[in-house]
Protein backbone atom coordinates (compact mmCIF):
# COMPACT_ATOMS: atom_id res chain seq x y z
CA UNK A 1 0.00 0.00 0.00
CA UNK A 2 1.57 3.35 -1.00
CA UNK A 3 2.39 5.84 1.73
CA UNK A 4 0.08 8.82 1.82
CA UNK A 5 1.32 11.45 4.25
CA UNK A 6 -0.55 14.73 3.76
CA UNK A 7 1.86 17.27 2.32
CA UNK A 8 0.99 20.80 1.19
CA UNK A 9 3.34 23.37 -0.31
CA UNK A 10 3.40 27.10 -0.98
CA UNK A 11 6.11 29.57 -2.05
CA UNK A 12 6.09 33.06 -0.58
CA UNK A 13 6.73 36.16 -2.69
CA UNK A 14 10.31 36.35 -1.35
CA UNK A 15 11.08 32.84 -2.58
CA UNK A 16 10.74 30.96 0.72
CA UNK A 17 9.28 27.51 0.12
CA UNK A 18 6.90 26.35 2.85
CA UNK A 19 5.84 22.72 3.26
CA UNK A 20 3.27 21.55 5.81
CA UNK A 21 2.72 17.94 6.89
CA UNK A 22 -0.49 17.97 8.93
CA UNK A 23 -0.52 15.34 11.71
CA UNK A 24 -2.66 15.82 14.82
CA UNK A 25 -1.65 12.63 16.65
CA UNK A 26 0.47 14.57 19.14
CA UNK A 27 0.04 18.25 20.15
CA UNK A 28 3.48 19.28 18.94
CA UNK A 29 4.94 20.84 15.78
CA UNK A 30 8.39 20.34 14.31
CA UNK A 31 9.87 23.40 12.60
CA UNK A 32 12.64 22.38 10.22
CA UNK A 33 14.63 24.74 7.97
CA UNK A 34 17.13 23.70 5.33
CA UNK A 35 19.40 26.41 3.92
CA UNK A 36 21.05 25.66 0.59
CA UNK A 37 24.58 26.21 1.89
CA UNK A 38 27.12 23.66 3.06
CA UNK A 39 30.82 23.08 2.87
CA UNK A 40 30.60 22.55 -0.92
CA UNK A 41 29.77 26.24 -1.27
CA UNK A 42 32.90 27.42 0.53
CA UNK A 43 35.70 29.17 -1.33
CA UNK A 44 39.36 28.19 -1.02
CA UNK A 45 40.73 29.75 2.15
CA UNK A 46 37.29 30.00 3.70
CA UNK A 47 36.66 26.38 4.67
CA UNK A 48 34.54 25.71 7.74
CA UNK A 49 32.37 28.82 7.26
CA UNK A 50 29.07 26.96 6.84
CA UNK A 51 29.62 25.08 10.09
CA UNK A 52 30.83 28.23 11.84
CA UNK A 53 27.53 29.87 10.94
CA UNK A 54 25.59 26.99 12.41
CA UNK A 55 27.14 28.06 15.74
CA UNK A 56 26.83 31.81 15.18
CA UNK A 57 23.10 31.48 14.52
CA UNK A 58 22.58 30.74 18.24
CA UNK A 59 24.53 33.82 19.38
CA UNK A 60 21.75 36.33 19.02
CA UNK A 61 20.09 38.46 16.36
CA UNK A 62 18.45 41.88 16.20
CA UNK A 63 15.79 41.13 18.82
CA UNK A 64 17.21 38.05 20.55
CA UNK A 65 20.08 37.97 23.02
CA UNK A 66 22.95 35.49 22.78
CA UNK A 67 21.82 32.06 23.94
CA UNK A 68 18.19 33.17 24.22
CA UNK A 69 17.00 31.06 21.28
CA UNK A 70 17.77 27.88 23.23
CA UNK A 71 16.52 29.24 26.56
CA UNK A 72 13.15 30.51 25.32
CA UNK A 73 12.22 27.32 23.49
CA UNK A 74 13.46 24.98 26.20
CA UNK A 75 11.40 26.92 28.73
CA UNK A 76 8.37 25.95 26.62
CA UNK A 77 9.34 22.27 26.62
CA UNK A 78 10.95 22.37 23.18
CA UNK A 79 14.03 20.57 21.92
CA UNK A 80 16.23 21.97 19.19
CA UNK A 81 19.55 21.80 17.42
CA UNK A 82 21.27 22.34 14.06
CA UNK A 83 23.67 20.45 11.77
CA UNK A 84 25.91 21.19 8.78
CA UNK A 85 27.04 18.96 5.94
CA UNK A 86 28.35 19.20 2.39
CA UNK A 87 25.06 20.19 0.77
CA UNK A 88 23.13 22.07 3.44
CA UNK A 89 22.79 23.59 6.88
CA UNK A 90 19.62 22.79 8.79
CA UNK A 91 17.98 24.17 11.92
CA UNK A 92 15.17 22.42 13.75
CA UNK A 93 13.02 22.46 16.84
CA UNK A 94 10.03 20.50 18.08
CA UNK A 95 7.72 22.49 20.33
CA UNK A 96 4.26 22.25 21.87
CA UNK A 97 1.66 23.55 19.43
CA UNK A 98 1.19 26.70 21.48
CA UNK A 99 4.86 27.63 21.06
CA UNK A 100 4.83 27.51 17.24
CA UNK A 101 4.58 31.29 16.89
CA UNK A 102 7.54 31.75 19.24
CA UNK A 103 9.64 29.28 17.27
CA UNK A 104 8.85 30.98 13.95
CA UNK A 105 9.53 34.45 15.35
CA UNK A 106 12.93 33.31 16.66
CA UNK A 107 13.84 31.61 13.37
CA UNK A 108 12.79 34.61 11.30
CA UNK A 109 14.80 36.98 13.46
CA UNK A 110 18.06 35.05 13.12
CA UNK A 111 17.58 34.07 9.48
CA UNK A 112 16.71 37.62 8.48
CA UNK A 113 18.37 39.85 11.04
CA UNK A 114 21.48 38.07 12.31
CA UNK A 115 23.96 40.72 11.15
CA UNK A 116 22.62 43.25 13.66
CA UNK A 117 24.11 41.11 16.45
CA UNK A 118 27.15 39.63 14.67
CA UNK A 119 30.08 41.11 16.57
CA UNK A 120 33.79 40.44 16.76
CA UNK A 121 33.24 39.07 20.26
CA UNK A 122 30.68 36.54 19.01
CA UNK A 123 32.91 35.54 16.12
CA UNK A 124 35.95 35.03 18.37
CA UNK A 125 33.90 33.07 20.88
CA UNK A 126 32.35 30.67 18.36
CA UNK A 127 35.57 30.30 16.40
CA UNK A 128 37.16 28.98 19.60
CA UNK A 129 34.19 26.66 20.17
CA UNK A 130 34.51 25.21 16.66
CA UNK A 131 38.27 24.78 17.02
CA UNK A 132 37.75 22.92 20.29
CA UNK A 133 35.15 20.73 18.60
CA UNK A 134 37.69 19.94 15.91
CA UNK A 135 40.27 18.96 18.52
CA UNK A 136 37.86 16.70 20.38
CA UNK A 137 36.09 15.04 17.46
CA UNK A 138 38.86 14.91 14.87
CA UNK A 139 42.37 15.61 16.09
CA UNK A 140 42.35 13.59 19.31
CA UNK A 141 40.15 10.62 18.40
CA UNK A 142 41.31 7.28 17.01
CA UNK A 143 40.54 7.32 13.29
CA UNK A 144 39.43 10.93 13.81
CA UNK A 145 40.60 12.13 10.40
CA UNK A 146 39.46 9.06 8.49
CA UNK A 147 36.33 10.63 6.99
CA UNK A 148 38.22 13.77 5.96
CA UNK A 149 40.91 11.53 4.45
CA UNK A 150 38.22 9.71 2.50
CA UNK A 151 36.97 12.95 0.96
CA UNK A 152 40.47 14.15 0.13
CA UNK A 153 41.41 10.82 -1.47
CA UNK A 154 38.23 10.18 -3.47
CA UNK A 155 37.64 13.75 -4.68
CA UNK A 156 40.38 15.79 -6.38
CA UNK A 157 41.83 19.05 -5.09
CA UNK A 158 39.46 21.89 -5.91
CA UNK A 159 36.37 19.70 -6.02
CA UNK A 160 33.50 20.92 -3.77
CA UNK A 161 33.65 17.70 -1.73
CA UNK A 162 37.41 17.53 -1.33
CA UNK A 163 37.50 19.25 2.07
CA UNK A 164 35.56 18.36 5.20
CA UNK A 165 32.76 20.38 6.79
CA UNK A 166 34.80 21.20 9.90
CA UNK A 167 37.33 23.14 7.80
CA UNK A 168 40.91 23.93 8.73
CA UNK A 169 42.31 25.65 11.79
CA UNK A 170 44.17 28.09 9.54
CA UNK A 171 41.03 29.19 7.68
CA UNK A 172 39.10 29.59 10.93
CA UNK A 173 41.92 31.65 12.43
CA UNK A 174 42.04 33.96 9.44
CA UNK A 175 38.28 34.50 9.12
CA UNK A 176 37.52 38.19 9.54
CA UNK A 177 34.25 39.75 10.62
CA UNK A 178 33.77 41.09 7.11
CA UNK A 179 34.39 37.59 5.66
CA UNK A 180 31.65 36.02 7.74
CA UNK A 181 29.24 38.91 7.16
CA UNK A 182 29.69 38.47 3.41
CA UNK A 183 29.15 34.71 3.70
CA UNK A 184 25.86 35.25 5.52
CA UNK A 185 24.68 37.86 3.01
CA UNK A 186 25.46 35.60 0.06
CA UNK A 187 23.85 32.41 1.33
CA UNK A 188 21.23 33.18 3.98
CA UNK A 189 17.95 34.45 2.59
CA UNK A 190 14.38 33.17 2.20
CA UNK A 191 14.98 32.55 -1.50
CA UNK A 192 17.64 29.98 -0.52
CA UNK A 193 15.65 28.24 2.21
CA UNK A 194 12.90 25.68 2.71
CA UNK A 195 10.87 25.58 5.92
CA UNK A 196 8.81 22.52 6.84
CA UNK A 197 6.17 22.33 9.57
CA UNK A 198 5.19 18.82 10.58
CA UNK A 199 2.61 18.05 13.25
CA UNK A 200 -0.38 19.64 14.89
CA UNK A 201 -1.02 22.41 12.37
CA UNK A 202 -3.20 22.71 9.28
CA UNK A 203 -1.75 23.91 5.98
CA UNK A 204 -3.74 27.14 6.19
CA UNK A 205 -2.52 27.82 9.73
CA UNK A 206 1.06 26.95 8.81
CA UNK A 207 1.20 29.07 5.67
CA UNK A 208 -0.32 32.04 7.49
CA UNK A 209 2.09 31.76 10.42
CA UNK A 210 5.17 31.52 8.20
CA UNK A 211 3.95 34.46 6.11
CA UNK A 212 3.45 36.48 9.28
CA UNK A 213 7.04 36.11 10.44
CA UNK A 214 9.04 35.50 7.25
CA UNK A 215 7.01 37.30 4.62
CA UNK A 216 8.67 40.66 5.19
CA UNK A 217 12.22 39.38 4.74
CA UNK A 218 13.85 40.33 1.43
CA UNK A 219 15.01 37.74 -1.13
CA UNK A 220 18.63 38.47 -0.28
CA UNK A 221 20.62 35.31 -1.11
CA UNK A 222 22.72 35.17 -4.26
CA UNK A 223 21.73 32.84 -7.08
CA UNK A 224 22.99 29.26 -6.80
CA UNK A 225 25.61 27.99 -9.19
CA UNK A 226 24.94 24.95 -11.35
CA UNK A 227 26.33 21.59 -10.15
CA UNK A 228 29.86 20.80 -11.22
CA UNK A 229 30.50 18.28 -13.98
CA UNK A 230 29.92 14.66 -12.87
CA UNK A 231 32.99 12.81 -11.68
CA UNK A 232 33.49 9.41 -13.32
CA UNK A 233 34.58 6.40 -11.25
CA UNK A 234 38.28 6.17 -10.51
CA UNK A 235 39.95 4.19 -13.28
CA UNK A 236 42.77 2.87 -11.09
CA UNK A 237 43.17 2.42 -7.33
CA UNK A 238 44.57 5.19 -5.15
CA UNK A 239 45.73 4.83 -1.58
CA UNK A 240 46.47 6.76 1.59
CA UNK A 241 47.99 5.02 4.63
CA UNK A 242 48.40 6.44 8.12
CA UNK A 243 50.27 4.80 10.98
CA UNK A 244 48.82 5.84 14.30
CA UNK A 245 48.03 4.64 17.80
CA UNK A 246 44.70 3.02 16.88
CA UNK A 247 42.98 0.00 18.50
CA UNK A 248 43.11 -2.08 15.34
CA UNK A 249 43.97 -1.78 11.67
CA UNK A 250 41.05 -0.30 9.77
CA UNK A 251 40.47 -0.05 6.03
CA UNK A 252 38.09 2.26 4.21
CA UNK A 253 37.44 1.31 0.59
CA UNK A 254 35.75 4.27 -1.07
CA UNK A 255 34.00 4.70 -4.41
CA UNK A 256 32.56 7.52 -6.48
CA UNK A 257 28.86 6.93 -7.08
CA UNK A 258 26.20 8.63 -9.24
CA UNK A 259 24.46 11.75 -8.00
CA UNK A 260 21.78 11.30 -5.34
CA UNK A 261 18.14 10.90 -6.30
CA UNK A 262 18.78 8.89 -9.47
CA UNK A 263 17.86 5.26 -10.04
CA UNK A 264 21.53 4.58 -10.72
CA UNK A 265 22.45 5.88 -7.27
CA UNK A 266 19.71 3.78 -5.66
CA UNK A 267 20.99 0.69 -7.49
CA UNK A 268 24.56 1.33 -6.33
CA UNK A 269 23.32 1.89 -2.77
CA UNK A 270 21.45 -1.41 -2.86
CA UNK A 271 24.57 -3.14 -4.17
CA UNK A 272 26.50 -1.88 -1.14
CA UNK A 273 23.71 -3.10 1.15
CA UNK A 274 23.88 -6.58 -0.40
CA UNK A 275 27.66 -6.58 -0.07
CA UNK A 276 28.04 -5.19 3.44
CA UNK A 277 25.01 -3.35 4.77
CA UNK A 278 23.33 -6.22 6.63
CA UNK A 279 24.44 -8.87 9.12
CA UNK A 280 23.62 -11.40 6.39
CA UNK A 281 25.63 -9.58 3.71
CA UNK A 282 28.21 -11.36 1.59
CA UNK A 283 31.25 -9.54 2.93
CA UNK A 284 30.14 -9.86 6.55
CA UNK A 285 29.56 -13.59 6.22
CA UNK A 286 32.93 -14.21 4.59
CA UNK A 287 35.29 -11.79 6.36
CA UNK A 288 33.74 -11.76 9.84
CA UNK A 289 31.90 -15.04 10.32
CA UNK A 290 33.64 -17.56 8.10
CA UNK A 291 37.28 -16.55 7.66
CA UNK A 292 37.66 -14.33 10.77
CA UNK A 293 39.65 -11.73 8.85
CA UNK A 294 37.69 -8.83 10.37
CA UNK A 295 36.01 -8.01 13.67
CA UNK A 296 33.36 -5.86 12.01
CA UNK A 297 32.39 -4.51 8.62
CA UNK A 298 30.08 -1.76 7.39
CA UNK A 299 29.01 -0.50 3.96
CA UNK A 300 27.04 2.63 3.10
CA UNK A 301 26.18 5.05 0.30
CA UNK A 302 26.02 8.79 1.04
CA UNK A 303 23.91 10.61 -1.52
CA UNK A 304 25.30 13.99 -2.64
CA UNK A 305 24.07 16.45 -5.26
CA UNK A 306 27.13 18.17 -6.74
CA UNK A 307 27.88 15.78 -9.60
CA UNK A 308 28.86 12.72 -7.53
CA UNK A 309 28.05 10.70 -4.41
CA UNK A 310 30.20 8.61 -2.07
CA UNK A 311 30.08 4.92 -1.23
CA UNK A 312 32.38 3.13 1.17
CA UNK A 313 33.09 -0.13 2.97
CA UNK A 314 34.92 0.01 6.30
CA UNK A 315 36.66 -3.02 7.77
CA UNK A 316 38.11 -3.44 11.27
CA UNK A 317 40.81 -6.02 10.66
CA UNK A 318 41.10 -8.86 13.18
CA UNK A 319 44.19 -9.08 15.39
CA UNK A 320 47.01 -11.08 13.84
CA UNK A 321 45.65 -10.65 10.31
CA UNK A 322 47.60 -8.81 7.66
CA UNK A 323 45.16 -6.12 6.46
CA UNK A 324 46.05 -6.92 2.87
CA UNK A 325 44.56 -10.40 3.34
CA UNK A 326 41.27 -8.83 4.37
CA UNK A 327 41.42 -6.38 1.47
CA UNK A 328 42.18 -9.15 -1.02
CA UNK A 329 39.17 -11.16 0.15
CA UNK A 330 36.97 -8.09 -0.09
CA UNK A 331 38.07 -7.18 -3.61
CA UNK A 332 37.54 -10.77 -4.70
CA UNK A 333 33.93 -10.49 -3.54
CA UNK A 334 33.52 -7.19 -5.37
CA UNK A 335 34.59 -8.80 -8.63
CA UNK A 336 32.34 -11.80 -8.03
CA UNK A 337 29.33 -9.61 -7.31
CA UNK A 338 29.90 -7.49 -10.43
CA UNK A 339 29.75 -10.68 -12.49
CA UNK A 340 26.92 -12.46 -10.67
CA UNK A 341 24.73 -9.67 -9.31
CA UNK A 342 22.39 -10.16 -6.37
CA UNK A 343 20.12 -13.11 -5.77
CA UNK A 344 16.39 -12.61 -5.44
CA UNK A 345 16.71 -13.40 -1.73
CA UNK A 346 19.39 -10.76 -1.23
CA UNK A 347 17.26 -8.09 -2.91
CA UNK A 348 14.28 -9.11 -0.81
CA UNK A 349 16.34 -8.79 2.39
CA UNK A 350 17.62 -5.35 1.39
CA UNK A 351 14.12 -4.14 0.57
CA UNK A 352 12.77 -5.47 3.87
CA UNK A 353 15.52 -3.58 5.69
CA UNK A 354 14.85 -0.41 3.70
CA UNK A 355 11.13 -0.58 4.40
CA UNK A 356 11.55 -1.22 8.12
CA UNK A 357 14.11 1.56 8.48
CA UNK A 358 12.10 4.07 6.45
CA UNK A 359 8.83 3.48 8.30
CA UNK A 360 10.62 3.76 11.62
CA UNK A 361 12.22 6.99 10.37
CA UNK A 362 8.87 8.49 9.38
CA UNK A 363 7.23 7.57 12.68
CA UNK A 364 9.20 10.42 14.27
CA UNK A 365 7.90 13.89 13.45
CA UNK A 366 11.46 15.24 13.71
CA UNK A 367 12.85 12.78 11.17
CA UNK A 368 9.84 13.08 8.87
CA UNK A 369 10.09 16.87 8.75
CA UNK A 370 13.79 16.60 8.02
CA UNK A 371 13.24 14.18 5.13
CA UNK A 372 10.51 16.37 3.63
CA UNK A 373 12.56 19.54 3.97
CA UNK A 374 15.77 18.05 2.59
CA UNK A 375 14.21 16.47 -0.45
CA UNK A 376 12.27 19.64 -1.21
CA UNK A 377 15.45 21.74 -1.08
CA UNK A 378 17.86 19.42 -2.86
CA UNK A 379 15.56 17.49 -5.22
CA UNK A 380 12.43 19.65 -5.56
CA UNK A 381 10.44 16.65 -4.32
CA UNK A 382 8.23 17.28 -1.26
CA UNK A 383 6.44 13.95 -1.89
CA UNK A 384 9.67 11.94 -1.65
CA UNK A 385 8.70 10.34 1.65
CA UNK A 386 5.60 8.85 0.01
CA UNK A 387 7.29 7.53 -3.13
CA UNK A 388 10.81 6.37 -2.26
CA UNK A 389 9.87 2.81 -1.24
CA UNK A 390 8.06 2.31 -4.54
CA UNK A 391 11.08 3.64 -6.41
CA UNK A 392 13.43 1.30 -4.57
CA UNK A 393 11.08 -1.63 -5.13
CA UNK A 394 11.22 -1.03 -8.88
CA UNK A 395 15.03 -1.36 -8.99
CA UNK A 396 15.88 -4.69 -10.64
CA UNK A 397 18.64 -7.13 -9.91
CA UNK A 398 20.11 -6.36 -13.31
CA UNK A 399 20.30 -2.65 -12.43
CA UNK A 400 22.07 -3.49 -9.17
CA UNK A 401 24.51 -5.75 -11.00
CA UNK A 402 25.22 -3.07 -13.61
CA UNK A 403 25.81 -0.43 -10.93
CA UNK A 404 28.27 -2.71 -9.16
CA UNK A 405 30.10 -3.45 -12.40
CA UNK A 406 30.34 0.26 -13.20
CA UNK A 407 31.15 1.80 -9.81
CA UNK A 408 32.23 -0.89 -7.34
CA UNK A 409 35.02 -2.82 -9.03
CA UNK A 410 38.39 -3.09 -7.25
CA UNK A 411 39.98 -0.81 -9.84
CA UNK A 412 37.51 1.95 -8.83
CA UNK A 413 38.55 2.01 -5.19
CA UNK A 414 40.32 4.61 -3.12
CA UNK A 415 41.72 3.05 0.05
CA UNK A 416 42.30 4.92 3.29
CA UNK A 417 44.17 2.62 5.67
CA UNK A 418 44.71 3.36 9.35
CA UNK A 419 47.40 0.98 10.55
CA UNK A 420 48.82 0.57 14.03
CA UNK A 421 52.15 2.25 14.51
CA UNK A 422 53.73 -1.03 15.59
CA UNK A 423 52.16 -4.33 14.50
CA UNK A 424 51.57 -6.73 17.44
CA UNK A 425 54.13 -9.46 18.01
CA UNK A 426 53.54 -12.37 15.67
CA UNK A 427 51.62 -10.38 13.07
CA UNK A 428 52.99 -10.41 9.55
CA UNK A 429 54.32 -7.03 8.40
CA UNK A 430 52.11 -5.18 5.94
CA UNK A 431 53.47 -5.56 2.44
CA UNK A 432 52.52 -3.33 -0.48
CA UNK A 433 49.22 -4.21 -2.13
CA UNK A 434 50.09 -6.11 -5.28
CA UNK A 435 47.15 -5.30 -7.56
CA UNK A 436 47.99 -1.62 -8.00
CA UNK A 437 48.92 -0.51 -11.51
CA UNK A 438 52.57 -0.05 -12.33
CA UNK A 439 54.03 2.95 -10.54
CA UNK A 440 51.03 3.63 -8.30
CA UNK A 441 52.31 1.59 -5.35
CA UNK A 442 55.26 3.99 -5.16
CA UNK A 443 52.80 6.87 -4.92
CA UNK A 444 50.91 5.38 -1.97
CA UNK A 445 51.22 7.75 0.96
CA UNK A 446 52.29 6.46 4.37
CA UNK A 447 51.72 9.19 6.94
CA UNK A 448 52.63 9.29 10.61
CA UNK A 449 50.35 11.28 12.91
CA UNK A 450 53.12 13.63 13.98
CA UNK A 451 53.81 14.56 10.35
CA UNK A 452 50.40 16.20 9.84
Amino acid sequence: MPLDYRISERTLANGLRVVVNEDHNVPTVTVNLWVNVGSRHEATGHTGFAHLFEHLMFQGSANVASGEHFALLMDQGGRLNATTWFDRTNYFETVPTGALDLALWLEADRHGRLLAALSQENLDNQRDVVKEEKRQRYDNQPYGHAIADMYATVFPVGHPYHHSTIGSMEDLDEASLEDVRSFFSEHYGPNNTVITLAGDVTPEEGFAAVERYFGGLPASAAARREPVEPLPPLDEPVRLERREDVPSDRLYLCFRLPVDGTDEFFAASMALDVLGGLATSRLYKRLVRREHLANSLHAAAWGLVDGVSLGFISVDVADGVNPNRAEAALTEELDRFALEGPTAGELEAVMAQNERGWLQHLASLDERADAICGNTLLHDDPQFINTILDRLGAITGEQVKQAAATYLRPRNRAVVAYLRAEPPAGEEPVEPVTDLPSGLSQQAAVVDKEDR
